[in-house]
C-alpha cells in the first residue's frame, strides 16, 4: 500500500545573500517521500517564506494531510492542492520518481546523458557596490555570457555605474545583462528609471514595480523602452481564465516561471501555452530549491527546447546542499553522470 511522509530541511547559505526583501542566511524547504512496495520517490516542496502564496500557518498541516491521503493519487491531489503550489510540485516530482528508471532521472534526455547542457545566467546578489562588482568579475571570469543583477537595494546611480562599468568592457553581443528589481520601484518613478536603464542595452527588467498594480504595470509595458518580464505577478493566479486575463491585460514582453511558486510542471505549462499564444516570451528560474528541486526543474526545462539562458545556477549557494550531478561550467548547466547523488539529510 502506498504511503508518504514529509520532513523539513534547512539550507544554509554560504554567504548572506541580499534581496529587496532583506538578507537571507538560510532557507527552509520540505521533502515529501512516497513509498509504493519496493519503489521510492522523493519530491521537494520548496515553499519560500515571504514570497510563496502557500506561506500560511496551515502549510505543514496541509503537507500532513497530503501524506495521509496519498492514496487519492496525483491528479486528485493536484486539484485539491490548488492553493499550495509548492506541495503540488513536490508531489509531481515524487510521483514521477516512482515511475522513473532511476529515482532522479525524471526526464531522460541528452541532458541527463551528459551529452548536452542548458545555458544559464549568472546571478549577482544585492549588496554594497564593491561586493556586487566582485561578484560580476567572478561570473565574467567564469565564462558567463549572461548575468542577472538584483537591483533596488542601494543607490540607483551606483547601480547604473555598475552596469556602465560592464558595458564599458563588454557590449550586448558579448554579455547579456538582465536586471531584477523585485518590485522595488514606485509606480510614479518606474518609467523614468526604465528610460535610464535602457541606455545600457539591457535584455530586460524583472518586476519593476510590486505585484498587484495591474494597470500601472500594463501602462509600463505599453510605454517601456526596456522589455519587462513578470515574475512575482504570476504568483497566486490559479485558473487558466485568470492567467489569460492577466497576460492579455498587462501584455508583458516576457514572463518568468518558477515552478515551485506557480504549481509545478502543470501550472508552468499553462502559463507557457498562454504566453506563446499571445507572443510573449518566457524562461524558467529556480526559487532557491535544494538540488532535488533544481534537478527536477532543470531536466524538465531541457525538454522545452528553449535557447534562452535560464535561471538555474543556484545549486552552489548552500553549504549543506544535497550532492548531485549538477555542474556549472562556463555559463552552462551540465548533468555529470560520474557524480552520484548523496542524500546527506
Amino acid at each position: 500500500m502506498m504511503k508518504a511522509t514529509y520532513f523539513r530541511y534547512q539550507l544554509q547559505f554560504k554567504q548572506a545573500s541580499g534581496t529587496s526583501r532583506g538578507v537571507l542566511t538560510y532557507k527552509d524547504t520540505w521533502f515529501i517521500q512516497i513509498e509504493d512496495l519496493a519503489l521510492k520517490g522523493i519530491g521537494e516542496c520548496g515553499m519560500f517564506k515571504g514570497l510563496s502564496v502557500d506561506d500560511r500557518p496551515d502549510f505543514e498541516t496541509k503537507l500532513a494531510w497530503t501524506c495521509e491521503n496519498i492514496h487519492l493519487g496525483l491528479n486528485v491531489l493536484l486539484r485539491d492542492l490548488i492553493e499550495f503550489p509548492s506541495i503540488q510540485f513536490g508531489l509531481e516530482m515524487a510521483f514521477q520518481a516512482l515511475t522513473a528508471k532511476t529515482p532522479f532521472e525524471l526526464f531522460p534526455s541528452k541532458f541527463t546523458e551528459g551529452q548536452n547542457s542548458i545555458p544559464i545566467n549568472g546571478l549577482i546578489w544585492m549588496g554594497e557596490a564593491s561586493f556586487m562588482k566582485q561578484q560580476i568579475k567572478a561570473k565574467l571570469d567564469a565564462g558567463f555570457s549572461c548575468i542577472k543583477l538584483k537591483i533596488g537595494a542601494i543607490d540607483f546611480d551606483k547601480e547604473l555605474d555598475l552596469i556602465n562599468s560592464i558595458r564599458q568592457e563588454f557590449d550586448a553581443q558579448t554579455v547579456e545583462i538582465r536586471v531584477d528589481a523585485n518590485g522595488a520601484f514606485k509606480p510614479s518613478e518606474a518609467l523614468e528609471k526604465l528610460k535610464r536603464l535602457s541606455e545600457y542595452d539591457l535584455h530586460s527588467i524583472e518586476q519593476p514595480i510590486q505585484q498587484g498594480h495591474i494597470h500601472d504595470m500594463a501602462h509600463l509595458c505599453e510605454n517601456t523602452p526596456l522589455p519587462i518580464a513578470l515574475d512575482e505577478e504570476l504568483i497566486g493566479v490559479f485558473s487558466v481564465t485568470n492567467k489569460t486575463k492577466l497576460l492579455q491585460t498587462i501584455k508583458p514582453q516576457y514572463i518568468i516561471l518558477k515552478p515551485t511558486l506557480i504549481g509545478g510542471y502543470k501550472g508552468s505549462q499553462e502559463w507557457i501555452d498562454i504566453a506563446e499564444s499571445n507572443d510573449i516570451g518566457w524562461w524558467i528560474t529556480s526559487a532557491l530549491e535544494s538540488n532535488i528541486g533544481l534537478n527536477a526543474i532543470a531536466q524538465w526545462t531541457y525538454t522545452l527546447n528553449s535557447p534562452m539562458p535560464q535561471g538555474l545556477g543556484t545549486g552552489g549557494l548552500f553549504t549543506n546542499n544535497i550532492q548531485a550531478p549538477l555542474v556549472v561550467d562556463s555559463g552552462q548547466l551540465f548533468y555529470d553522470q560520474k557524480t552520484k547523488w548523496n542524500l546527506n539529510f
